[in-house]
């Protein structure tokens, strides 16, 4: 007898699956599972998590291995130096932003616009009122609520369900149209107005308003995160797994960073022939195609090899990267004209890296 998968359409699916969220798991920080003395935002541990930061003491970020039952890991920041008198810029927001052509299916900006429904597991020792909020980025608009932790040290499962928006439809491209926000510290700035319980035009004072607590106001405090989900309609659906494999595709559309395999002369690129003795072109392929055409960066003494011998670069720079391959001008000495190269490492601290984060 033959049978019918039905789909749950009520339950939001989109494409088979129903979280709109990246890495929600934490499964995957290619970045490395630990950075400290973090006073700058940007992305420190786990995979398409920002870290928006201006002047709120010093943090270590990590991806823990204290999770909740059914998860491996959670998103960690931890206080290091304290602000306890915060200005009144102080923020510190961790955020996923989102693509609009991923979001169509919210009909936002229609008189059908979705609801989305927002779950999540936390644990912290600062008990109180925390924010979670979205942004439309196209449309300068936002919508948000208050969450309580009434347990310190303890993992809690929140939900959270916001009324979808008939005002701004969000742009069907790759830019930054949508973002996920948790308030953690919050000067008056981003603090003085009030929640934004309903769709409103974004004002800086909403932002964090609704937070009674500053997790940054001693040594000792800490906050995590795992089992991030956002998905369509009110109910919360349990955590959508997925492997491994699948969540790191989706993270190398933002960042690619090339991974030593455990040997001497793991190769990273390779190449075209040597121009001179001096200098070469050399091309790494991107395991999926990339948001847009990113930017690299050389991690350690990575070295160019001939098929001779290994000889230091002195200089590396990108010639016409794209959202399927990062291609280079490499300097350096000893090369054999016509010959063809690769760039190599010979320790797991010599990397490249790509990114096209939004």
């Amino acid at each position: 007898m033959a049978l019918t998968q039905v789909r749950p359409e009520g339950l939001g699916f989109v494409n088979g699956r129903r979280n709109l969220i990246i890495n929600g798991a934490m499964q995957v920080a290619q970045r490395g599972t630990s950075t400290s003395s973090v006073t700058s935002t940007g992305y420190h541990a786990c995979d398409r998590f920002k870290f928006l930061y201006t002047d709120a003491g010093t943090w270590t970020v990590s991806q823990s291995t204290d999770a909740p039952d059914g998860f491996a890991s959670s998103f960690k920041v931890e206080c290091t130096t304290a602000k306890s008198s915060l200005a009144s810029n102080s923020r510190l927001f961790i955020l996923q932003a989102l693509e609009g052509q991923n979001l169509q299916q919210l009909k936002k900006g229609t008189s059908s616009a979705e609801s989305i429904t927002l779950s999540f597991y936390v644990r912290t020792n600062k008990t109180g009122t925390y924010q979670v909020h979205v942004e439309d980025n196209d449309n300068i608009r936002i919508i948000g609520s208050t969450y309580t932790v009434s347990t310190a040290n303890t993992w809690q499962k929140v939900t959270v369900t916001l009324a979808g928006d008939t005002t701004g439809a969000l742009d069907n491209d790759n830019g930054d149209s949508f973002a996920v926000f948790f308030a953690l510290v919050a000067g008056t700035d981003n603090s003085s107005g009030a929640v934004p319980t309903a769709w409103e035009a974004k004002t800086n004072a909403d932002r964090g308003a609704g937070l009674n607590v500053n997790l940054a106001d001693a040594t000792s405090n800490y906050w995590q995160i795992t089992g991030l989900q956002m998905e369509i309609g009110e109910q919360a659906t349990p955590f959508e797994h997925e492997s491994y494999a699948a969540t790191l595709q989706k993270c190398q559309r933002y960042y690619y960073q090339t991974v030593y395999k455990g040997s001497a002369d793991t190769t990273y690129a390779i190449g075209v022939a040597a121009n001179s003795s001096t200098a070469a072109q050399c091309m790494a392929p991107f395991p999926v195609t990339m948001r847009a055409a990113p930017t690299f960066v050389v991690g350690g003494d990575v070295a160019v090899y001939d098929g001779d011998s290994v000889n230091t670069i002195t200089n590396i720079s990108a010639n016409g990267s794209s959202t399927t391959s990062g291609t280079f001008n490499v300097d350096g000495s000893g090369l054999t004209t016509g010959r063809g190269v690769a760039i190599i490492a010979n320790q797991s601290s010599e990397f490249l890296s790509f990114s096209s984060e939004l």
